[in-house]
């Protein structure tokens, strides 16, 4: 058991961090403008970015590459611990949670491009989603679809905000909210709360900069911040 775990680990965090560290939206601004994302723009290597100054469809491309990375890497930690190196299952869950602290860490410091990489915005989301996934069935007859309520209210929380500030950094920030409170009221997990917390927690904190920009730009004002009309200035 010893062995498998230790395997299991190392593994598990190799993996994720370097799938974190693929640099998506450098490589799409790359294949689709021939720019370097971090010297225009935000200078963010993120989706919020990649949206402004490459374009949406491109900017969507690198969202959802960044989510997927944060899911797939847990999902890789998921078959490794279940087929590969079989694990109780009461390890395969805190395995995944260090996967994505790892997948996090590759995405934000890239062994890519020297170690400068975006904030984890998305794929922190990725993480988040698959561990608090708060999946129901909707049964259509023989036919049974899964509902994802964990995306759907993170979803409505995004639009919602984003609608009212037009501020797309404070509406993804914010409603991160959505996952601890749903990991303390829908799973009466307190582990994977205050995980789920310290996870939202990291893009937070790496934008801190990014918001004393716009802060200042707003002559200090929290209220123009977020009711500036010039969107492009909210990313």
């Amino acid at each position: 058991m010893m062995y498998n775990i230790v395997w299991d680990v190392i593994l598990s965090v190799v993996i994720s961090y370097l799938l974190g560290s693929i640099p998506s939206a450098y490589l799409v601004g790359r294949g689709f403008k021939g720019v370097d994302i971090r010297q225009i723009g935000s200078h963010n290597m993120g989706a919020m970015n990649a949206f402004y100054a490459i374009g949406f469809w491109p900017g969507m491309l690198v969202l959802a590459c960044d989510v997927g990375k944060g899911m797939l890497a847990l999902y890789i930690t998921y078959l490794l611990s279940v087929f590969l190196f079989p694990l109780e299952a009461s390890y395969v869950i805190p395995l995944e949670m260090l996967s994505g602290v790892a997948v996090i860490a590759g995405h934000n410091f890239t062994v890519f491009l020297k170690f400068k990489g975006g904030k984890g915005g998305a794929t922190a989301i990725g993480v988040l989603a698959f561990l608090v996934a708060w999946v129901n069935w909707l049964e259509l007859g023989p036919v049974k679809l899964p509902i994802p309520y964990g995306w759907l209210i993170y979803l409505a929380s995004f639009f919602a905000l984003m609608a009212i500030t037009r501020w797309p950094t404070f509406a993804y920030g914010v409603s991160f909210a959505t996952f601890p409170l749903m990991a303390w009221y829908v799973y009466k997990d307190t582990g994977m709360t205050i995980y789920s917390t310290f996870i939202a927690l990291v893009p937070i904190l790496m934008y801190i900069p990014r918001l004393k920009q716009i802060l200042g730009k707003s002559d200090g004002s929290v209220k123009r911040a977020l009711f500036r009309k010039n969107l492009k200035d909210r990313m």
